[in-house]
């Protein structure tokens, strides 16, 4: 029984290297990576010789190690992973509860049995079993978690997988192993199946949540694109219909000129040609950048903030192709200058204006906007984002910019100073 815990622990441990490394996005390079985890790995294996073969009648040195053990092990977690924070942590939490089901299988076989090699063999599989079934199902949605920014409070979450890992060990390891009392085999069996369950339906529940918000962001956007494609197309129809009455009033202007030079006007002759070209310049279709996308939803805010008497003074240099997936980009454009024009639309007039500097090159992408602003604006002590005032349901428009940012490795910085609020987005490819 003995040879069997010691081997059991140790490919708990392996196991949970390999959780780790699997469902966390690494801040190093592959090889420094298993090397870390290889070196966490011994470490964790070592206080097993002693709390298992030389301290086993000692329940304070016993639990002393494994609250070591725990902690080298969720260290590792966070220490190897891209990303240092509550979502990490739990699915180093999570981890431990999974290679905790491959260590209570082998004392059931070993119970029923009475085998070593059954119980280890069981134990290996139930763990290849687990590691590739949750891969395959919740897999992608541990990644799509770690890359997105929610309201979500996964420190609460966190307490998921600490009260199944403390039941797990009430039941099966400390005071009482499952070999004194196999009669908690069958709340064990039950309540790996409950645990497994509750994190594939909870996770799924949460990724299609992050979901529908991407939805619903997603449908804003295009509706703000066909809106703006409707303008576009208001305004072309209106250029083209003005141009064709200045192309039938073209012979009568160029009669008036050949009339004027006849009479050396040439006063006259300047102050018709000025008309002509005050008309052509009204009826020009406004371009601010090359992207057709991007350019559209400039052209719709920009004309809402026209509606709005708000001065758009805009520093654009946005190429055709960009390095970044345009529909999200526009959505985050249009956000930070809906922000803006709220923030200023019911200020006195020489004070309605907005600053915006867009730039967007192979290398790098920068979003620089400033306006004034006369209220107090919260800050969310997190993320270091304004907060609505306007309660449930507002505030999405900035997590949907934090989480553009974060998916491109971004940084955001943003203040109030001298009652003008600003905010920078800069991307470094």
């Amino acid at each position: 029984m003995l040879y069997v815990k010691n081997i059991s622990y140790m490919f708990s441990h392996v196991f949970f290297m390999a959780f780790i490394y699997v469902f966390l996005v690494h801040r190093y390079s592959r090889k420094k990576t298993l090397g870390i985890c290889f070196l966490s790995c011994f470490a964790m294996n070592l206080p097993d010789y002693f709390k298992l073969n030389i301290f086993t009648d000692n329940p304070l040195f016993y639990f002393c190690t494994t609250i070591i053990q725990i902690a080298i092990a969720q260290l590792t977690g966070l220490f190897i992973s891209r990303t240092r924070n509550a979502k990490t942590l739990f699915i180093g939490l999570s981890a431990s509860n999974y290679v905790v089901v491959g260590s209570i299988t082998a004392s059931i076989l070993y119970i029923f049995t009475g085998s070593v090699n059954i119980a280890l063999a069981g134990n290996l599989l139930m763990h290849l079993a687990i590691l590739l079934i949750l891969y395959r199902k919740i897999g992608d949605i541990f990644r799509r978690f770690l890359e997105r920014e929610l309201k979500t409070s996964w420190w609460g979450l966190c307490l998921i997988p600490v009260f199944f890992f403390c039941c797990f060990s009430c039941l099966a390891f400390f005071p009482y192993t499952l070999y004194e009392h196999p009669e908690n085999i069958l709340v064990s069996i039950f309540l790996i199946i409950t645990m497994l369950v509750s994190y594939i339906v909870v996770l799924r529940y949460l990724d299609g949540e992050m979901k529908n918000v991407d939805s619903y962001w997603k449908n804003v956007m295009f509706e703000s694109y066909i809106k703006g494609l409707e303008s576009q197309n208001y305004l072309v129809e209106q250029s083209e219909r003005n141009l064709k009455i200045l192309r039938h009033d073209m012979r009568h202007y160029s009669m008036m000129i050949d009339s004027l030079l006849n009479q050396k006007e040439y006063d006259e002759i300047r102050n018709i040609i000025g008309h002509i070209h005050e008309v052509v310049d009204e009826n020009k279709v406004p371009r601010y950048c090359e992207n057709l996308i991007i350019n559209t939803v400039l052209a719709t805010m920009a004309e809402h903030a026209q509606s709005q008497q708000i001065a758009l003074h805009s520093d654009i240099m946005i190429p055709r192709q960009i390095p970044v997936n345009e529909y999200e980009f526009a959505m985050v454009l249009a956000n930070l200058l809906e922000n803006a024009i709220r923030s200023v639309q019911n200020l006195a007039l020489e004070k309605r204006f907005i600053n915006a500097k867009l730039i967007c090159t192979s290398e790098h992408l920068l979003i620089d906007m400033e306006n004034e602003c006369e209220k107090e604006i919260p800050f969310d002590s997190t993320t270091g984002l304004p907060k609505s005032k306007r309660g449930k349901g507002h505030g999405l428009g900035m997590q949907s910019i934090q989480a553009f940012c974060d998916k491109l490795g971004g940084t955001i910085d943003c203040y109030c100073e001298n009652n003008r609020f600003r905010i920078i987005l800069f991307v470094k490819f």
